[in-house]
């Protein structure tokens, strides 16, 4: 009885250490998410340089699909400009070194000077280079 109870300890003690560990992850990761918001908000082409992979493939509700440079030049000139993001309904699911990040948007925006309103449900991939985590890829849908 004794070892059973030794036994059920140790594989409690192990599980939590993993849970703990997982949400120190988790955590880290909702910072970057927080400050690839920002960056967007503001635009900052430094920023979103640093937390984009140099692969990044990122797909608008609309079926447009940009790469890295596409992405930061159509932020940084306002061809996609984000006034406001709201960011509900985040989840995180980590995997060794890939986080996939699903949550919605709703946002305001001012498209090359036209202001607008979307709604948008989004999956975020992420991948950690050189210890870095880095937007890989990207795809939004329309909601109503």
């Amino acid at each position: 009885m004794m070892k059973k109870l030794i036994l059920i300890t140790i594989v409690m003690l192990a599980t939590m250490s993993v849970l703990k560990a997982q949400s120190k992850i988790d955590t880290h990761i909702a910072d970057v998410l927080e400050q690839f918001r920002k960056a967007m908000v503001e635009a900052d082409s430094i920023m979103l340089d640093k937390l984009t992979s140099p692969k990044l493939s990122y797909g608008h509700s609309g079926g447009h699909v940009d790469d890295k440079r596409e992405f930061v030049h159509k932020i940084v000139t306002g061809q996609s400009d984000f006034v406001k993001i709201e960011i509900t309904e985040q989840t995180i699911y980590v995997s060794k070194n890939v986080a996939i990040v699903r949550h919605k948007i709703n946002a305001v925006t001012n498209d090359n000077g036209k202001p607008g309103q979307v709604r948008l449900a989004v999956m975020l991939v992420w991948q950690k280079l050189h210890g870095d985590w880095k937007l890989l890829a990207r795809q939004a849908i329309k909601m109503p």
